[in-house]
């Protein structure tokens, strides 16, 4: 399967089919996906996490995936690729969710149930998050997280614009922006070179 530049590899595919299969039971349960879709996982979730895999760096090394939530981006990123992933999400019922599809789709991740400022891990070559927080909150997040040299990617809506500026007046980076490949009004920021401003 190919979208864009990402080629999913059969067996890969299937893994995440697995995952999708365990989202939907899940979801009738507890809240991990709207309802709304459901029916479009793979479009609206899979394959919109999966669209960062180009943007990563070329050498495999760290991933800390805030927010988790049902897994995106990083559970995908972790089946698609050989990184060393943490997922952190501090619902307990969400982490619940995500060790039990970790088993499920056989991918190695490290689950952590804490709030993303309450993080104890040592630095990341990259950090993650989609529809946790607006970025200056992110970024805030990210900066201790980040090894020198390290990058965020972060999927955001139609709000990135506004979130940047507001993002510039506390933060200098060097911002690179992709048009989404699965939502015409989204876009997908990389961030590198990450400091605070003053």
């Amino acid at each position: 399967m190919k979208h864009g530049d990402v080629a999913i590899a059969p067996a890969d595919r299937a893994r995440l089919d697995r995952f999708a299969a365990l989202l939907l039971r899940w979801n009738a349960r507890i809240n991990l996906i709207s309802r709304a879709d459901e029916a479009a996982v793979w479009s609206r979730h899979i394959l919109d996490s999966a669209q960062l895999l180009p943007l990563l760096p070329p050498s495999p090394g760290t991933l800390i995936d805030l927010g988790s939530g049902a897994g995106f981006p990083g559970m995908v990123l972790a089946v698609l690729t050989s990184w060393t992933v943490h997922l952190v999400e501090a619902d307990q019922r969400k982490a619940a969710f995500l060790r039990e599809a970790a088993r499920n789709v056989e991918a190695d991740v490290t689950i952590h149930a804490v709030r993303a400022e309450d993080l104890r891990i040592g630095p990341a070559d990259l950090v993650t998050a989609r529809a946790l927080a607006p970025l200056a909150s992110l970024l805030s997040l990210a900066a201790p997280l980040l090894v020198p040299g390290g990058i965020c990617l972060f999927p955001k809506g139609r709000s990135a614009d506004s979130e940047l500026t507001a993002a510039s007046a506390k933060w200098h980076m060097q911002l690179e922006r992709f048009a989404s490949q699965t939502d015409s009004g989204a876009t997908v920021l990389r961030i590198s070179e990450l400091r605070r401003a003053g």
